[in-house]
């Protein structure tokens, strides 16, 4: 990719990104662009002006050097430039800035992963069909975690298991932006100092998050969430390839092809040894008693039996990576990691007893959080997703621990984002029934769409 971007440097033809979204991954982007010799940020969009002059400020930009806007809608419509990085972690926000980015024929680097995880699908499908890329960012964990499972399966292994890392105990799940700061041991003054984001914190911590990454990833690659979704087993790097493999091998999968995410705590509170708490990981299947013989005499790690065996990475270092998504997309036509299928959900499950007219305030906030579901189960069940979750209020109780379905709403906001869900939803649709309209991939059919509630 540098000897490609060093020829259109020289050549006068630098490639252009411009970044929506100046929050702390945006930041780390912008300190590595500016780096990079024929990469040129062509601008910085934000709804915070001052935050984004800020952010440049910090990572050693000139003032005035790079050009800052409130207006997104003007940044992607900027001559020339050709990748739209979208950072601004609003699923809302997120779609309305990929179509526009694909409309304007731009290739869109999406690190709001909470828009991928809502409608990429058919975020993707739109680029592919404009020639165009749309990618996951790389240095954020399910774009690594792609790329180990790329690895895995062009080396002629199959994949059993691929996901992350996390800091999970059971009653995490409860956590709420007054609640979050005792689990991570921060006092309101180092909270404050920092600037740190409640709602996002606890988004990490409820498991939230941790769902979302993880239906990227199946969506992705093709690896199937479990039935029960995930269950944060306890584990350290050194028993990746005991513990993330099906249950007949010994671990504690049921079923191969999947995702996990393992904790870095035992059940109890304790710290596990060598944990992957900031890590990525894949564990696979050996395939052949001589490639396990080699996997052994290499050093790799693998079960007791030597049928399977892991690789992992113990960091991730977000925006601080993300230019080598920007350079594949921009330079050679390849994303870092795209959906290819709709396989897995995210779905809101309350954290509390809701009660018929409460008002749902979605990820990260007092009232739901999300969990991984296999996507057919999700439709099936007509299960709200978590990126929908905001501002919608029930018709009726819903017990603690329980999924929000479609028919305990009362009001759902109506915007771009929800239009773009049904649009995917009916794009699997009419895929599954082979009856695809002839207008062409994507287009939804025109009959009601069974999953959603009539509007009120």
């Amino acid at each position: 990719m540098l000897e490609v971007l060093e020829e259109r440097r020289l050549a006068g033809r630098p490639l252009r990104m411009g970044l929506i979204g100046a929050g702390t991954f945006g930041t780390m982007l912008l300190g590595q662009a500016l780096r990079l010799p024929g990469l040129v940020v062509a601008g910085v969009a934000d709804l915070d002006p001052d935050r984004a002059r800020a952010a440049l400020a910090r990572v050693g930009a000139p003032d005035g050097a790079v050009p800052v806007t409130d207006d997104a809608g003007a940044l992607i419509a900027t001559p020339a430039l050709e990748v739209v990085v979208e950072a601004t972690g609003a699923p809302a926000a997120g779609i309305a800035h990929a179509l526009e980015a694909i409309r304007l024929g731009r290739h869109v680097v999406m690190v709001n992963v909470e828009a991928d995880a809502l409608a990429g699908p058919l975020l993707a499908q739109r680029a592919r069909a404009a020639g165009l890329v749309y990618s996951l960012a790389y240095g954020d964990q399910p774009a690594l975690v792609c790329d180990l499972v790329d690895w895995a399966r062009a080396a002629g292994f199959e994949v059993a298991c691929a996901g992350k890392g996390t800091k999970y105990l059971p009653s995490y799940h409860e956590a709420t932006p007054e609640t979050v700061w005792r689990h991570y041991g921060l006092s309101p003054e180092r909270v404050s100092a920092g600037g740190f984001n409640a709602r996002m914190f606890t988004s990490f911590l409820d498991g939230t998050k941790s769902a979302i990454e993880m239906a990227a990833i199946a969506n992705a690659t093709g690896l199937e969430p479990q039935a029960e979704g995930l269950r944060f087993p306890p584990c350290g790097a050194g028993r990746l390839a005991q513990v993330c493999v099906p249950r007949e091998d010994g671990g504690v999968l049921s079923r191969g092809g999947t995702v996990e995410v393992v904790s870095s705590l035992e059940r109890d509170g304790s710290a596990v040894p060598d944990d992957l708490r900031w890590g990525v990981y894949v564990t696979f299947a050996a395939g052949s008693g001589h490639a396990a013989r080699c996997l052994v005499d290499y050093g790799v790690q693998t079960s007791a039996s030597g049928a399977h065996g892991a690789l992992y990475r113990p960091y991730h270092l977000i925006g601080l990576e993300t230019s080598i998504s920007v350079l594949s997309a921009g330079l050679l036509g390849e994303p870092t990691g795209t959906p290819r299928g709709f396989r897995a959900d995210v779905v809101a499950v309350a954290k509390r007893d809701l009660a018929a007219g409460d008002r749902l305030d979605g990820e990260g906030g007092f009232t739901v959080r999300g969990a991984l579901a296999p996507a057919a189960a999700s439709l099936a069940e007509r299960a709200l997703p978590i990126g929908l979750a905001h501002g919608a209020r029930l018709a009726r109780p819903v017990a603690a621990g329980a999924t929000v379905r479609w028919d305990d709403l009362d009001i759902v906001a109506e915007d771009g984002a929800l239009a773009a869900r049904r649009e995917m939803e009916a794009m699997v649709e009419a895929r599954e029934s082979g009856t695809r309209s002839a207008r062409g991939p994507g287009i939804p059919s025109t009959r009601p769409n069974r999953l959603y509630p009539p509007r009120r």
